[in-house]
């Protein structure tokens, strides 16, 4: 996989397809870059702008989902283990001693 781009080098290239003075496909040829690549760019650059055209998450709605998901995942492990504990201590009481 190649190294990511620095993150001032993308917004250039957004501010460059944002200013429509050549066409996208060009843009992403001069800078070497596959044109759906620079167009996702753009996409999520307008999404966490707050476009309302925009049908895409922002960058802080999908970190945010990234940790509920974390977050309901541990939950989920928290509870089997209650439960399994639950379900010990519960033979326990009801067998003979």
């Amino acid at each position: 996989m190649p190294a990511p781009h620095p993150p001032e080098f993308r917004q250039r290239a957004i501010d460059l397809a944002r200013s429509k003075v050549k066409p996208i496909s060009e843009i992403a040829k001069d800078l070497s870059l596959s044109e759906s690549c620079l167009r996702n760019w753009v996409s999520q650059a307008d999404a966490d702008d707050g476009d309302p055209r925009s049908t895409r998450l922002s960058s802080a709605e999908k970190s945010e989902i990234v940790e509920l998901r974390k977050k309901a995942r541990r939950i989920e492990i928290e509870n089997e283990i209650l439960k399994r504990a639950a379900a010990y201590f519960a033979r326990e009481s009801i067998l003979p001693k």
